[in-house]
């Protein structure tokens, strides 16, 4: 598996492109269609999804775009479906917002978190639909994954679950 990180928008928000065997995800498409598009196009890569972590305008501004020029089904929170050639698992992360997902390939031992989870940090909860108390329910379910995984969120770097856990204040105290 490849990833391909585009940060987009003024918020550099992290797009995703995951590619196996010839075909494409592209994960949280929040902004900048055409810097998007064209990597999907120098890739040569079939797109055949698309997977938002949550409905922020960041993560998801782009999405009928894709949706329309490659004719795409979207996995989310309320529409959970899988596409041929990519094994996850999606894990209900709430607590960011009320509709966060985490994308994990076990195979790849990879996980994309969106905004529930940033390298030595969360995402923030004070914001409509977020909760403290389902963050907290979040933080305990991700620390079941081998600390190995290496964590894709939605902004800034990537880092590892092992990282988070020696590093992460709010892993560390849950």
């Amino acid at each position: 598996m490849e990833i391909i990180n585009i940060k987009v928008g003024y918020l550099r928000a992290n797009c995703y492109l995951v590619i196996n065997n010839n075909k494409l995800l592209i994960i949280d498409p929040g902004s900048e269609f055409e810097k998007i598009d064209s990597t999907i196009k120098e890739l040569k890569a079939k797109p055949v999804g698309i997977i938002v972590t949550h409905n922020h305008f960041d993560h998801v501004g782009e999405v009928d775009k894709f949706k329309e020029k490659y004719d795409l089904d979207v996995c989310s929170y309320y529409n959970k479906i899988f596409f041929n050639d990519f094994n996850y698992e999606i894990i209900d992360t709430k607590g960011h917002t009320s509709d966060s997902i985490t994308i994990y390939f076990k195979e790849d031992n990879t996980m994309f978190t969106g905004d529930f989870l940033f390298k030595e940090t969360i995402g923030r909860t004070d914001l409509d639909t977020g909760s403290d108390i389902e963050m907290n329910k979040s933080l305990n379910l991700i620390k079941k994954y081998p600390i190995s995984t290496k964590i894709y969120p939605g902004h800034g770097n990537s880092t590892t679950l092992e990282n988070e856990l020696k590093n992460n204040i709010y892993l560390s105290k849950n």
